[in-house]
């Protein structure tokens, strides 16, 4: 499973999220990875989810993976969640989300916006325990419903997580561009 942000492109030149993984991160045998330990992020993990992202994406960004630590990798706030795989003393994968409330009429929902697979160790359902175990802690937390947003041609995150069980919602996304 691959996606940094959901809405991302795969870097020109680079092999797409296609033909790097399949949906559903479960791998040959069908069995998620149990030797994958779910945990949350802790500081030193910083430059292993930056060499991730930047391995997926092209392009670092040390000064916003700060941010977002500091932001969503406080222990103890159920509100925020930055959740971590770890493999082999190793960071395997990643989700982020967040409670939300209100927004546009929406009941308090859990919402996720990033979550992604080091490269060699998707197909073993890493993907997969992250998404439930971030939805798990959103369940703990009192809410109901979980959400995402990705790019409409992004067909392989799309497929990862109506193998999960999501499906479109009742809100649709809009933007306009501020630069025309």
């Amino acid at each position: 499973m691959c996606v940094i942000f959901l809405s991302e492109r795969p870097v020109a030149g680079r092999r797409t999220r296609r033909e790097t993984s399949a949906p559903g991160g479960t791998g040959p045998t069908g069995a998620a990875d149990a030797t994958a330990v779910i945990r949350p992020v802790r500081r030193a993990d910083l430059p292993e989810i930056i060499a991730l992202d930047a391995a997926v994406t092209g392009i670092e960004k040390r000064a916003y993976w700060n941010a977002v630590f500091r932001r969503y990798g406080v222990a103890g706030d159920a509100q925020r969640q930055f959740l971590v795989a770890e493999h082999r003393g190793h960071v395997a994968g990643f989700v982020i989300g967040e409670l939300r409330d209100w927004e546009f009429g929406s009941p308090p929902c859990g919402w996720v916006f990033a979550i992604d697979v080091r490269p060699d160790a998707r197909q073993r359902g890493i993907g997969a325990r992250l998404l439930a175990t971030i939805s798990a802690a959103f369940r703990r937390a009192g809410v109901t419903t979980v959400r995402t947003m990705l790019a409409r041609d992004n067909t392989l995150i799309l497929s990862f997580f109506r193998s999960q069980g999501m499906m479109a919602g009742r809100f649709i996304p809009l933007e306009m561009d501020l630069e025309g």
